[in-house]
């Protein structure tokens, strides 16, 4: 009865999701904190005032929020931790300072980051082709391309997990191909710099979709939103679900120039012209307007990281240089499934990988200051 197709398909496994005890969630790279007061308000005016638009289709163009995304990018420059906050709004330091105005035109909002990603392998990649892309990355990137019928290309990391940026350029140009990689990448949570990122454009081909996933970039890398006004190319995929505190409303975008977003729509409107709830519209713009909250979030998540970091150095850890809100870290002749269990044991999840070269690593989401004392009581024993 199946489709041929299903037969080639291996789905993403997401992080555990307990529903038998009340663990200390720390494997799944979501944010410890609630969304601001005003996101909440937003949600509760709407249902209050407007129930009867629960009745009703949405914006299917999802304006207003597209509206609000650009104004919040145009005030933080794009990262939000290194951001300064004023009267609760963000403005940009000068090294995140975007040279020109973001528009809404250039922004397509889908149901996560997820579904976004889904639209641009199905609009940007074809399968005469392989998509270039890390070894280690996003690990949904291979479960679109065996979707969508994509060959994919793996590049292996650098012996320090960075990623190996002259090579990919080279298998990019051998093949005339689109690339894909996070940035700050997942799950080694290490970080290109924007130059970094310029100069594998100025190198890979034109007119082939450069897709880089900012889903981390918040927490301390640099966003490439500025390389827009040279590299048509360029395609800046980023979401509410980490640095925004809204990983159960669903809710991703991507910033790239108008032409790039109209195909986009075009797939979307081929698909489902309804992809955003009213909800989750409401929502997410007040976010938008509620920066200066996330922004002091963001930094407190990154003040916390750069601490636990030492606290495993200290302890005999090796922990990857994390501009993210989670580390990677691997205890020498320490077994990695050992550790998770113990870490487990003691009602705390962290994420372990079964893939060969990462086995005995863990990707620790940075939670609250007191969640984190709890993880480090249980580690101290490891």
């Amino acid at each position: 009865m199946l489709a041929e197709r299903m037969k080639g398909l291996n789905p993403y496994i997401p992080g555990e999701q307990p529903k038998d005890r009340n663990y200390i969630k720390l494997n799944a790279n979501e944010n410890p904190y609630p969304p601001a007061p005003e996101v909440c308000e937003a949600i509760r005016n709407f249902i209050k005032e407007h129930p009867e638009k629960l009745g009703l289709y949405p914006d299917p163009d999802s304006y207003e929020l597209h509206c609000q995304i650009a104004k919040m990018l145009n005030d933080c420059g794009g990262v939000l931790c290194r951001s300064s906050v004023k009267d609760g709004r963000c403005m940009p330091s000068q090294q995140d300072k975007i040279p020109f105005e973001v528009t809404p035109e250039m922004i397509y909002v889908g149901n996560g980051s997820d579904e976004v990603l889904s639209f641009v392998f199905y609009a940007f990649f074809d399968s005469d082709r392989p998509v270039i892309t890390p070894t280690f990355s996003y690990s949904f990137y291979p479960v679109y391309c065996g979707f969508y019928d994509i060959p994919i290309k793996k590049i292996e990391l650098k012996p320090d997990w960075s990623l190996d940026t002259e090579k990919m350029i080279e298998e990019a140009v051998k093949t005339d191909s689109g690339m894909i990689f996070a940035n700050p990448n997942a799950p080694t949570g290490i970080a290109l710099t924007r130059e970094q990122v310029r100069q594998m454009l100025k190198k890979a081909p034109a007119d082939k979709a450069f897709v880089v996933d900012e889903a981390y970039v918040d927490f301390g890398g640099e966003s490439c939103i500025p390389l827009l006004a040279e590299f048509k190319n360029l395609i800046v995929v980023r979401t509410f679900s980490k640095s925004l505190c809204g990983a159960g409303l669903r809710s991703g975008y991507l910033v790239a120039n108008p032409e790039v977003i109209q195909a986009i729509t075009t797939v979307k409107n081929s698909l489902n012209h309804f992809p955003i709830d009213a909800i989750t519209q409401i929502a997410s713009a007040a976010a938008c307007k509620a920066s200066g909250y996330y922004a002091e979030k963001a930094m407190a998540i990154a003040r916390e990281r750069d601490s636990f970091s030492e606290f495993l150095k200290a302890h005999g850890w090796n922990v990857l240089p994390s501009k993210t809100n989670f580390v990677f870290a691997q205890k020498p002749e320490v077994d990695g499934q050992y550790a998770y269990k113990k870490i487990k044991q003691d009602g705390i999840l962290v994420r372990i990988f079964s893939t060969p070269g990462i086995e005995n690593y863990l990707r620790i989401s940075i939670g609250t200051a007191e969640q984190m004392a709890a993880l480090k009581k249980s580690m101290e024993s490891l």
